[in-house]
C-alpha cells in the first residue's frame, strides 16, 4: 500500500505550486495526484469532462453496492469477486484509494469461491460483509469531498 501526501486540491489560482489542479483536503480517501490527472483532461474551467466521469462513477458505485448486497444474500462469492474487481478498477482510476483497497479485499475473498467448504465460505462472506460496510463508508466520505469540489467550482464559475 502506498502512502500519499495530502495536498489541498483547489487554491484561488486553481493550481498548486507544482502545477497540478488542487482539490479540497482529501485525507487518505483520494489520491490527489491521480485525481489531478483526471482534472487535466478537462478542456475548460467548467470541469464538464471530469464531472461526467465522477458523477458517472457515483451512479455506478451505488448500483454495484446494491448488486453486492444481493450477492451477499445469495452467498455468491464468485459474483462478489467480479463486482469487487469491477469497482476496484473504477475507483482506482479516480484515485479513490480506500474504496479501491476495500474492493480488492472483496475480490480476493470472493475469488476463493466455495471450494474450501461451508465454514470457510461463511467466514469469507462475513469478511466481505464487514468490508462492504467499510467501503460504503469510505465511498460516502470520498463522494462528499468530490461533490463539494464540483459544487464550489460551479459557484465560482456560475
Amino acid at each position: 500500500m502506498t502512502e500519499t501526501t495530502t495536498k489541498p486540491i483547489e487554491s484561488s489560482e486553481g493550481k498548486s505550486e507544482d502545477g497540478y489542479p488542487v482539490l479540497p483536503e482529501c485525507g487518505d480517501n483520494i489520491d490527489p495526484l491521480i485525481f489531478a490527472q483526471i482534472l487535466e483532461m478537462d478542456d475548460d474551467d467548467e470541469r464538464e469532462f471530469s464531472h461526467s466521469i465522477v458523477y458517472g462513477f457515483f451512479e455506478q458505485a451505488v448500483g454495484t453496492f446494491n448488486k453486492m448486497e444481493e450477492s451477499l444474500k445469495s452467498s455468491d462469492l464468485l459474483q462478489l469477486s467480479a463486482l469487487g474487481h469491477f469497482l476496484k478498477g473504477s475507483s482506482a482510476t479516480l484515485g479513490l484509494t480506500k474504496v479501491k483497497e476495500g474492493c480488492e479485499v472483496i475480490q480476493i475473498c470472493g475469488a476463493k469461491g466455495k471450494e474450501d467448504g461451508e465454514s470457510k465460505t461463511k467466514t469469507r462472506l462475513e469478511k466481505i460483509e464487514t468490508t462492504l460496510n467499510e467501503v460504503r463508508t469510505q465511498y460516502t466520505e470520498a463522494e462528499k469531498i468530490l461533490k463539494k469540489f464540483y459544487e464550489a467550482k460551479k459557484r465560482r464559475s456560475g
